[in-house]
């Protein structure tokens, strides 16, 4: 081999020694890592993304995280899960401060009475995967049924808590009429999408 071919073909072999090899994720979407138990909400890992029309112009997003909660599950029998997760309405977020001031406010969400809001179940239908969780959901003191159409997204142990992990995405849709939510139609729709990324820890 010629000595510059052979000068550039050890830099290469030395600059592919170099990169880092990308670690595999600690969680998979592998339903068979699942274990019965009660597990915890993890709360910094748990969101509730809303989305509503407004005035037909735009759509509006805002985002609250958990503040407790619990699931209760056992593969074997995946009908019979419980889960019960608090809200913390409270901390809202938005990309206004002036708008995350407005919702928190007793026009809409009256944080100062309700800083939370809950979802318990009551049935559970399984497919596979996927779930279709039936509970009631309750904001600023009304309650109202709801159903979530749930998929298992992961689960594995978590490298720093070496606690098994796993997590749920979810979709539902309600009405803000149903919950004294905030003006009436035309200016904001009545219903609010709800995108749920759902995190529990052993």
């Amino acid at each position: 081999m010629p000595t510059a071919r052979f000068i550039t073909f050890a830099a290469a072999a030395i600059a592919l020694a170099a990169v880092p090899t990308i670690a595999q994720m600690p969680g998979t979407a592998d339903a068979s890592r699942v274990t019965a138990g009660t597990y915890k909400v993890d709360n910094n890992h748990t969101q509730v993304v809303w989305t509503v029309n407004h005035l037909g112009i735009t759509p509006l997003t805002g985002a609250f995280g958990s503040s407790g909660g619990t699931l209760v599950l056992d593969p074997a029998k995946p009908a019979t899960a419980k889960v019960e997760v608090t809200f913390n309405i409270a901390e809202m977020s938005t990309t206004s401060a002036a708008f995350t001031k407005h919702l928190s406010s007793a026009d809409f969400f009256d944080v100062a009475k309700f800083p939370t809001a809950s979802f318990t179940s009551t049935s559970v239908q399984v497919s596979g995967e996927t779930a279709r969780i039936t509970g009631n959901l309750t904001i600023k003191g009304v309650t109202k049924p709801v159903t979530l159409d749930a998929k298992f997204f992961g689960a594995g142990t978590n490298p720093m808590s070496k606690k098994a992990n796993l997590g749920f995405t979810a979709k539902a849709s309600i009405k803000r009429s149903d919950f004294g939510l905030g003006y009436a139609v035309p200016a904001i729709a009545d219903e609010i999408d709800l995108m749920i990324h759902a995190a529990f820890t052993a």
